[in-house]
């Protein structure tokens, strides 16, 4: 069978799905899927993702995701290397963790998100053991079941940081105390009468109406053939160099030359946004910078670290990603 086309853009919404190689498991306890979604968590954050669903099943994952900057690929890979690296030592392994690459569908975002959303969360009962339960039992199961998402769309005390809930809620009433109702009610509905999304497939790679279809097909696969993948500067929708330096001064009030300057924790972070959301290598945010590219792995690492006790940098970080966010290339 043909393998499907990496399509990648500005705002692109995938499911996605990876398995543990040879169907094995990919966590072996708790401890290792509580460090799976943290590392989640920073890869989100790293390459500014979007999650609005999830759930860890035995031996494979679901995500449901959004791409503002169209880096599906840098995503997943930085994602599933620190997992596996983490999984390896802690189990003294080596080799590989999972089957191949990842999987990804294209969705519709208009039409199916609230559709992949509530597919995702019905995983956990498709189990053969759970196939002779009632759809109540079905149900009280899901709303236990610790590894996923659903638990906390329908009840917000311990809800993580990390999920956008809104975004699916808001086709049933927004996220309040009706919306979180109408949405049980919904996935209760699919308990009954069974959800399946894979005969709405099209190509092994895209979920959506036919006008989506053909926005897809017309855009991005027009003369390809299988296997190629159309090229990420094309698809990707970065911003220059030019506008990420404006952005940082802008918001700093800084020159880049003070930017620059030894121990200034915004030269990190111009490093990090270089290659987020810049596209660059770090070998090339190096030659641009006048470094060794290992000083900007060292301090992309310094800067991420810092982030999470520095609230002022943190602010100045979203700022200047909300500006880059609707500027245009």
């Amino acid at each position: 069978m043909a393998r499907p086309l990496r399509i990648q853009y500005h705002g692109a919404v995938y499911h996605v799905t990876c398995r543990g190689n040879e169907r094995k498991q990919i966590y072996s306890d708790d401890g290792d899927r509580q460090t799976f979604l943290k590392k989640l968590a920073e890869s989100l954050k790293i390459y500014t993702v979007n999650l609005f669903s999830y759930v860890l099943m035995g031996n494979h994952f679901h995500l449901l995701v959004e791409t503002p900057l169209g880096n599906l690929g840098e995503f997943m890979r930085q994602f599933n290397i620190t997992y596996t690296s983490y999984y390896n030592r802690r189990h003294n392994r080596v080799g590989h963790l999972y089957q191949g690459r990842y999987k990804s569908i294209i969705v519709d975002k208009e039409n199916y998100l609230s559709v992949l959303s509530r597919y995702i969360h019905l995983n956990p009962v498709r189990m053969k053991e759970m196939k002779d339960k009632t759809p109540k039992e079905k149900m009280d199961y899901l709303i236990q079941y610790p590894w996923s998402s659903l638990p906390d769309y329908l009840f917000i005390n311990s809800r993580e940081g990390f999920i956008d809930y809104e975004m699916v809620l808001n086709e049933y009433g927004g996220d309040n105390e009706r919306g979180r109702k109408n949405y049980q009610e919904r996935i209760y509905k699919d308990l009954s009468n069974g959800l399946t999304i894979h005969d709405r497939i099209k190509g092994q790679s895209i979920l959506g109406e036919e006008g989506f279809i053909e926005w897809i097909r017309d855009r991005f696969l027009k003369g390809k053939v299988d296997r190629e993948c159309p090229p990420l500067r094309q698809l990707q929708q970065y911003k220059s160099g030019e506008q990420i330096f404006a952005s940082i001064t802008r918001v700093s009030g800084q020159s880049m030359d003070e930017i620059l300057t030894k121990r200034n924790p915004l030269k990190y972070l111009t490093m990090d946004l270089l290659c987020r959301i810049g596209g660059l290598k770090e070998r090339e945010v190096g030659r641009i910078l006048k470094m060794d590219y290992s000083t900007v792995s060292v301090g992309r690492k310094r800067h991420r670290e810092r982030m999470k006790g520095d609230e002022k940098l943190r602010m100045v970080a979203q700022s200047i990603e909300r500006e880059l966010s609707i500027l245009k290339n």
